[in-house]
Order: structure tokens, then C-alpha cells, then sequence
């Protein structure tokens, strides 16, 4: 395999890119040229929205290609073209061979949610100091624990579980992983559904759950019946306001709502569409993220 690197300004990202496509690259990414420097500038969007850009103001765009000579004659063809006059070619280079099981691994450490809980993956030892654990393993779902929503509700599960307070019955909506639901069996929920739109994160919730020896069950969210003292939805706001009425009717009298998956600049937003339902509050904030929770 080969890399043809470019940098771009960000008006001829899409028109690189379908140029690259045209000449049978094998994938395409755009990066932020400016990653790790004073000038990175933070680009976030949702599935099914627009994207805010189509790239960085200074974009590196890194193409895959099958050989040397296919990744070398695209980039001929890239240079010759008028659209290509404020851009750059950085290298055209072999992709090194690598022992790619251990470099995924590597990625993935142990993760602190508290000074006593921790989410630790199957191939490392437990940190010393943890009490409470989850082992999980990166997979097709979302969830391992490295994300700031994943890590801001598993604090609040933490904050209000046994010993000291009860998460009685949970409804973990959108489970991904399932570690939210993992999550609230270790502190002492007294019964977990578990539900996703996915059937593999279904999958991979009863596969974790087994793995934690906790039990829950898990399914389409048609297996959400009734009502529960918590529920949690790691998702993203634009699903979020459309499930208000559904989440809020899932909420016992007097239990817990708690939402994540929402940027800092969307809480209005959240406010709003739940108020016909309760009254939600920024409850934590990490990296541009926030938690928001209410009491019904």
C-alpha cells in the first residue's frame, strides 16, 4: 500500500477529493494541517446533518492507493490540473508494515472515570487502586470509555450508585457497548434494559455483559417497557430533542434523567425541547461536551 499526502485550502477539499476517487484511491481522509498547534481549530457535526465544512482552512489529505505507480501517476495527473494551484504534494510513500493487532492495542489504555473506577481493556492489568472495573475491548460499537460522553455519565453512575444511593431500575437507551448499562449493574442497579436501533451493538452489549459477569437485557427499543427510577442516553442532540417525550415517559416519578452526546453550545437547544417534560440542568462538562440530567 501507498499514501499520496496533499495539503489543501479548504475550498478544493471535495474537489480533491472526488478527483482522488476518480483515480482509484482506495480511501481518503481529511485531517486538520494545524492538529497539536496553537492554530487547530475544532470542527464537530452529527449524522444526517451538514457538515460545518467540508475541511480545515489548511487541510492534510491522506489517500490510500494499491501501489507505488498508481499513487505516483495520480499525483501527475493532480498537479496538472488548475484547481490544484493553491495546494501541495507532501509525499508519496509506502504505508511501513506494522503489526496492527498491537498497534490498536496500544491505543487503548486503561481509562479513569474515578480514582477507584476504571475501565480496563482484556490485555492490561488493572491499575492498582481500582476497586470497581469494567473490562471492555474496542469494537463495532460506540462506547469504551476514552470518549468525554462515555466517561461524564459513567462519573454520574459512580456519584449515584451503592454504596450510597440507588440507580433502581435502568433503561440505558442507545446502548452502544452496553458500558453505561455495564456500568450501572456494578453499582447496584437492580435491573438493566439495555436497548440500541443497532442489532450489533445489541450483540455486543450481551458479549460485554456476559465478558463483566453482570446481568442485563438487551434488545430493539421496542424491549423498553414501563418505567424506570434512571435513564440514560448517550446519543447526540438532534436525536435527542426528537426522543424528549419518549425518554420523559420512560422516567418514574422522582427518577433520574441523564443525556449526553451534547455539545456546550446546544444545552439552550436541550432546554428547550424538554421543558414540556422537566427542567434539564448542565450537570458536567468535559472537552466541549456536557452531561445534562433532570428529576422528573
Amino acid at each position: 500500500m501507498f499514501e499520496l499526502i496533499l495539503l489543501a485550502p479548504v475550498h478544493e477539499v471535495e474537489t480533491l477529493s472526488e478527483a482522488l476517487d476518480a483515480l482509484d484511491a482506495l480511501s481518503v481522509s481529511v485531517e486538520d494541517a494545524d492538529a497539536q498547534t496553537p492554530a487547530e481549530q475544532a470542527l464537530f457535526g452529527e449524522p444526517g446533518m451538514p457538515p460545518p465544512k467540508a475541511g480545515w482552512e489548511r487541510s492534510r489529505m491522506v489517500s490510500l492507493f494499491a501501489t507505488g505507480a498508481l499513487a505516483r501517476d495520480a499525483a501527475r495527473v493532480l498537479e496538472a490540473q488548475d484547481f490544484f494551484a493553491g495546494c501541495q504534494l507532501v509525499a508519496v510513500q509506502p504505508v511501513p508494515e506494522q503489526d496492527w493487532v498491537r498497534l490498536t492495542q496500544s491505543q487503548f489504555t486503561p481509562v479513569e472515570i474515578t480514582p477507584e473506577f476504571w475501565i480496563v481493556p482484556t490485555w492490561h492489568e488493572p491499575p492498582a487502586q481500582a476497586k470497581q472495573l469494567i473490562r471492555l475491548d474496542p469494537g463495532l460499537a460506540f462506547g469504551t470509555g476514552t470518549h468525554p460522553t462515555t466517561r461524564m455519565c459513567l462519573r454520574w453512575i459512580a456519584g449515584n450508585g451503592a454504596p450510597a444511593k440507588s440507580l433502581g431500575r435502568v433503561l440505558d437507551y442507545g446502548c452502544g457497548s452496553g458500558i453505561l448499562a455495564i456500568g450501572a449493574a456494578k453499582f447496584g442497579a437492580s435491573a438493566i434494559d439495555a436497548v440500541d436501533i443497532d442489532e450489533a451493538a445489541v450483540g455486543s452489549t450481551r458479549a460485554n455483559a456476559e465478558a463483566n459477569h453482570v446481568s442485563l437485557q438487551a434488545g430493539l427499543p421496542d424491549k423498553a417497557i414501563g418505567q424506570y427510577q434512571t435513564v440514560l442516553a448517550n446519543i447526540l442532540a438532534t436525536p435527542l430533542k426528537v426522543l424528549a417525550p419518549l425518554l420523559c415517559s420512560h422516567v418514574e416519578k422522582g427518577g433520574h434523567l441523564v443525556l449526553a452526546g451534547i455539545l456546550e453550545r446546544q444545552a439552550d437547544e436541550l432546554k428547550a425541547a424538554y421543558l414540556p417534560y422537566c427542567q434539564l440542568q448542565v450537570h458536567d462538562q468535559e472537552e466541549g461536551w456536557i452531561l445534562m440530567t433532570a428529576r422528573l
